[in-house]
């Protein structure tokens, strides 16, 4: 938790993982912890877990907090990290944040409640409510709203952002570029933002973005963290040409419901130990292998 009294060191590649299964439909917590440490060993500059590519809600609680605990304990206080911690409900999404503050998490990235459709006012009491429950956590609102029906307006990012000192940043997962632009537009250029979508996390940078919680992070970690890097170097030819290389692993991610080709591809190159995803999730059909395969052999060179 040393990056926890600053957000602002929570920069660059934070990698969403997969959350592993054995064959059974367990949790691998040994696959999970081997994938932490290629990671780290690949320059990712920061860990995630429990976002959507970590299928959150075909968890229980106590899997989930499994998971968590895990995660840290292989981190290590290495990099930052940021699991997802936020449910449908108020009660669960409490229990999941005070466990990954009390293992050390440093932030807790909380996507917006969904199936309920709240208003923006009921949005802004739900996170008002979580963030003076954990004053010392920072809280990074998480706007999935493909997954989630509903989106959280910049006026109530920038509303949440003025009022609530530990509310530090959001995670946008919006192919609305525009949006993000807005919400900087609205709270300023000290929120944090990292983008959630693969294909617009570079352009964020421009904007004034931290970084990117990006899934395609999950089959080539080294090329994400050097995409970043090379920007903020100035080089940023390079971050160009790392950007349009990654485009086929984007596209491999979502021949399907991710995370399963990601799982498939994984277990493939031996990172863990089987590609099953829960349901209601099914491993990748024939016709999506033909395709997924096809992607995979025009990116060899990424995929370290």
């Amino acid at each position: 938790m040393k990056f926890r009294s600053d957000p602002r060191t929570i920069t660059g590649s934070i990698a969403p993982l997969v959350t592993p299964f054995t064959d059974d439909g367990d949790l691998d917590l040994d696959s999970l912890r081997a994938l932490v440490r290629w990671q780290l060993d690949s320059g990712s500059h920061g860990i995630s877990l429990g976002g959507s590519t970590g299928e959150p809600s075909a968890q229980t609680i106590a899997e989930r907090i499994t998971a968590i605990t895990a995660a840290a304990g292989e981190i290590a206080d290495s990099v930052p990290f940021m699991p997802g911690t936020g449910a449908a409900t108020l009660d669960a999404t409490m229990e999941l944040t005070a466990a990954a503050r009390d293992v050390g998490a440093d932030a807790a990235l909380i996507i917006t409640p969904y199936y309920a459709r709240p208003t923006q006012e009921a949005l802004y009491r739900w996170y008002s409510t979580i963030a003076k429950e954990f004053p010392d956590l920072p809280i990074v609102i998480y706007n999935v709203p493909s997954r989630t029906a509903v989106d959280i307006a910049p006026e109530t990012v920038a509303r949440l952002f003025r009022d609530i000192d530990n509310v530090v940043g959001i995670k946008e997962t919006t192919h609305d570029f525009a949006h993000f632009s807005r919400v900087l537009h609205q709270a300023g250029t000290e929120l944090l933002v990292w983008s959630g979508i693969e294909l617009l996390g570079l352009p964020l940078l421009a904007l004034g973005g931290r970084g990117f919680i990006s899934a395609v992070t999950n089959l080539a970690p080294t090329a994400v963290a050097r995409m970043y890097e090379a920007w903020t170097s100035g080089d940023h030819d390079t971050a160009r040409q790392l950007h349009y290389a990654l485009h086929p692993l984007v596209d491999l991610l979502f021949v399907e419901t991710n995370p399963a080709p990601a799982k498939w591809v994984l277990h493939q190159y031996g990172r863990i130990s089987s590609p099953t995803v829960r349901p209601p999730l099914i491993t990748p059909t024939e016709e999506g292998l033909t395709r997924i395969q096809a992607l995979l052999d025009s990116s060899q060179e990424l995929m370290n």
